[in-house]
């Protein structure tokens, strides 16, 4: 069994950020020792955040929010904060699915969301064209900070961020204990839950499920080349370039 440090428990941590509200939040700056700070975050949802948090995170130098969820997965809960308008005016926030779920044999596959990097091929494979959607908002986004986010911040998060951390250098252990960090933080959140969306894992089936998605995500690695892919699916060289000095320079 794969053992993976238990960085989301780590208070040393310098990737988590204290957003109020924010769900499985981090800054990956410092990864690879290429990634910037403050360059790149990934979370879970944006309407888990408070006003302070969207105060925070601007503090913090964020200016661009990029969601990856599909139509009708996005907007205001009743058990979400009220966030007034003027606090999220400051921001850009654009939506990029990294999916199309009216494929039924790709929702059949997958269930209701992308969850394991066992499916990252066949979404890679299905949409590059969201896939360089994605990567042009971060590219075009604004000076200042972007998050990346889904719902959950685990798999279509970690989808892209796979892309992009692999296209700029981080290798392939850094990239997998970040993903590591994402299904155990989002699991955390969900124990504090009285009605969990997800049943919540206990510590030992949380050890076991990671070290089945590890598996997967260095299988896709071992064969993935994120540059080729990204410039096969329309990206330019010169945009590749800006990818790689936005996250990196």
């Amino acid at each position: 069994m794969t053992s993976l440090p238990d960085q989301a428990n780590d208070p040393a941590n310098p990737g988590l950020v204290g957003w109020d509200g924010a769900v499985n939040a981090r800054d990956l700056g410092g990864l690879g020792g290429l990634i910037q700070p403050g360059r790149i975050y990934r979370m879970g949802r944006h309407e888990w955040m408070t006003a302070d948090g969207w105060q925070q995170a601007h503090d913090d130098g964020v200016r661009t929010v990029v969601d990856l969820r599909n139509p009708g997965e996005y907007g205001r809960r009743e058990s979400d904060p009220a966030v007034a308008d003027e606090a999220l005016g400051r921001f850009l926030i654009v939506n990029r699915p990294t999916e199309d779920q009216s494929d039924a044999e790709f929702m059949e596959l997958v269930g209701p969301y992308l969850s394991s990097p066992e499916y990252y091929l066949e979404n890679l494979r299905r949409w590059p064209e969201k896939v360089v959607a994605v990567v042009r908002a971060v590219i075009d986004a604004p000076d200042g900070g972007v998050v990346v986010h889904c719902s959950a911040g685990r798999d279509r998060t970690g989808l892209v961020m796979t892309v992009m951390l692999s296209a700029a250098g981080v290798p392939t252990d850094e990239i997998v204990q970040d993903y590591a960090r994402g299904v155990r933080g989002i699991n955390e959140f969900h124990l504090t839950q009285e009605t969990p969306r997800e049943t919540p894992l206990s510590e030992t089936e949380l050890v076991e499920r990671l070290d089945r998605l590890v598996a997967h995500l260095r299988e896709l690695l071992q064969v993935f080349d994120a540059e080729r892919y990204l410039l096969e699916a329309g990206l330019t060289a010169a945009e590749l370039t800006a990818l790689r000095s936005r996250l990196t320079g």
